[in-house]
């Protein structure tokens, strides 16, 4: 609670204390009693609202809700706050009260958010929107209620309510899912690749109860442990989209939705779909094998922060490498958003293309050497490659992909 006076109040308790020790200097009770009449005024308006403060007790509570939630970057969210008085409370704690929102400034732009207010004897009710310019978890409240006095001297202020947090996930973009690619039994894309059998499907642990017939015995004999296919539709294909984070910045930003508008599209479609985003190394407890939904795979990209250092790059890469078999069963399409490798990054890559049908989309211009190298050496190896330049239209650089233009 912050209570004190206002610009006027100020004015008062100056006017009143100059003019009271004048009457004091010149020995005037009348100008004594006339100096303190404003001091009075003021001290009184203190009183009034600080017995009626907003933030004291239980007499007023808040409600706020943000449709929808998570949004998307460049979306625009709705949101409401309910402030209601609690049953018994008097109707003065909410008579004259002054509501202010506090908004993150990626969720309001660095300006004052502008709300509709409706009032009724019992509950006040904002609403205004907030559009979403950043990936992330953004802060929204509490909210900051102001009481002045009838007289405008003297003024309380408070929060209410918690502060709550928006998820922003990030831009993605419809984009067409060629069947004749991804159905079971498909062109292949490498000579020599192996077409994953119609029964192929994302993994996960045995638990007990479940139909042995469902066990995956070679992942089984391989790990040591049984494992059971979680999805059997015959001829959907599992889909593993491997990012590769690039430092933080627009490139980040761009990968970041590339990668997820081609997962969203691949799951849309029907696949068991794994998006892999170079956080192995930092998770221990290592990758889940059931195919996530929709809504998990997009809240896999929102805290990711880049990789500014390439070495720890190249780590987190070759770690998710590691963990294909238990995304898509040892079979699949494996579809990866690339900056330039190193000699370690393209020779692990370079393995991947062996066992499945592997895409990749390069980073960079078409005058860079070394994404220009890395597409290369993953074309000898098997890949179907595209280079793109980051910022590229994303419908177009995954056309460029499924339409075969490598």
């Amino acid at each position: 609670m912050r209570l004190r006076p206002t610009r006027r109040g100020v004015g008062l308790l100056v006017l009143g204390l100059a003019v009271g020790a004048t009457g004091t200097a010149f020995g005037s009770t009348d100008l004594l009693t006339i100096g303190t009449l404003p001091v009075l005024l003021v001290v009184l308006g203190m009183l009034a609202v600080g017995m009626v403060d907003p933030g004291r007790g239980q007499g007023l509570r808040t409600r706020r809700t943000v449709h929808p939630d998570p949004v998307h970057v460049g979306r625009t969210a709705d949101v409401q706050v309910e402030v209601r008085l609690a049953r018994g409370a008097a109707r003065a704690r909410l008579t004259d009260l002054q509501l202010r929102e506090q908004a993150a400034v990626e969720l309001s732009g660095g300006r004052p958010l502008r709300a509709t207010v409706a009032r009724e004897p019992r509950a006040v009710r904002l609403r205004y929107p907030v559009q979403a310019t950043r990936r992330g978890r953004w802060a929204l409240g509490p909210l900051v209620v102001t009481r002045t006095d009838p007289f405008g001297v003297a003024r309380v202020r408070a929060t209410l309510g918690e502060r709550e947090t928006v998820t922003v996930w990030p831009t993605v973009v419809d984009l067409p899912v060629p069947r004749e690619l991804l159905v079971a039994e498909p062109e292949r894309s490498v000579v020599g690749a192996r077409s994953p059998a119609p029964d192929d499907a994302a993994l996960r642990d045995y638990r007990v109860g479940d139909d042995l017939r469902r066990v995956h015995w070679p992942s089984s004999a391989r790990r040591g442990e049984l494992v059971v296919r979680s999805d059997e539709r015959a001829g959907m294909r599992p889909v593993t989209v491997l990012l590769d984070q690039p430092a933080p910045g627009a490139d980040l930003e761009w990968s970041i939705s590339l990668a997820a508008s081609v997962a969203i599209a691949t799951h849309a479609a029907g696949h068991p779909t794994h998006l892999l985003t170079g956080t192995a190394a930092d998770d221990p407890r290592g990758a889940r094998l059931e195919a996530p939904g929709r809504q998990q795979l997009l809240d896999a990209t929102v805290d990711l922060a880049g990789r500014p250092d390439p070495a720890a790059a190249e780590a987190a890469l070759l770690a998710e490498i590691r963990r294909l078999d238990e995304a898509d069963g040892g079979s699949g399409l494996v579809i990866a958003v690339l900056g330039p490798q190193g000699p370690a990054g393209r020779a692990a890559l370079a393995g991947v293309s062996q066992t499945r049908p592997s895409w990749a989309l390069v980073r960079g211009a078409d005058g860079d050497e070394h994404a220009g190298a890395t597409a290369r050496q993953l074309r000898r190896a098997g890949w179907r490659v595209v280079q793109a330049a980051p910022g590229a239209d994303l419908a177009t650089t995954w056309w460029r992909l499924t339409g075969g233009a490598a």
